[in-house]
């Protein structure tokens, strides 16, 4: 009953998440963390950093994790799979008619009009983040979040490596929240 679970969710954010994986975060918290409450809105935040840092889109890293969570490693496989059979299905069929329509004046104009919609659900997923509305779920935002988040705003500015930034941010984080606990600080 758990695959069948995992497999419609997966399949609902694979079929109605566009706009990439940051577009998603909302729909896969409302559905991860709201509907079916397999994870916390903590849990959810760990994964969405996790997802972040591995290589690969944020919503089958996500799935991935998500079902070994649930549903061991056979979870894992139906929630990935499941995710990317949308996709996969939509660009076998597209592919076949997209030299006929790539010109098509109604489908130039929906895909603009969905441009500020996308942006709209990245938002939401970063408010969602930034805001937990549940009661057991504090915003992991906190002042070295935001002091971290404007040097790295403010090293990005001045061109620094993105690859030195995020082992860089990596190594506050552990100075910053793990050295504390660990020593018992």
């Amino acid at each position: 009953m758990i695959y069948l679970q995992l497999f419609y969710s997966y399949l609902k954010i694979g079929f109605f998440g566009f706009g990439g994986g940051y577009a998603m975060l909302s729909l896969i918290q409302n559905e991860i963390v709201v509907q079916h409450e397999w994870l916390t809105n903590a849990e959810f935040t760990d994964i969405v950093a996790i997802s972040q840092m591995t290589p690969g889109p944020i919503a089958i890293n996500s799935a991935t994790y998500v079902g070994y969570e649930v549903g061991g490693i056979w979870g894992s496989v139906v929630a990935t799979f499941a995710v990317c059979l949308p996709a996969l299905t939509l660009m076998i069929l597209i592919t076949k008619f997209y030299l006929r329509l790539k010109e098509n004046r109604y489908l130039k104009g929906a895909i603009r009009a969905m441009h500020p919609v996308i942006i709209g659900m990245i938002l939401a997923a970063a408010l969602m983040l930034i805001f937990p509305d549940s009661s057991d779920a504090a915003s992991f935002i906190d002042l070295w979040s935001w002091a971290l988040f404007a040097a790295t705003l403010f090293a990005c500015y001045k061109k620094v490596n993105p690859i030195l930034l995020i082992a860089l941010s990596g190594i506050m984080g552990i100075v910053i929240y793990y050295l504390p606990t660990l020593f018992g600080i």
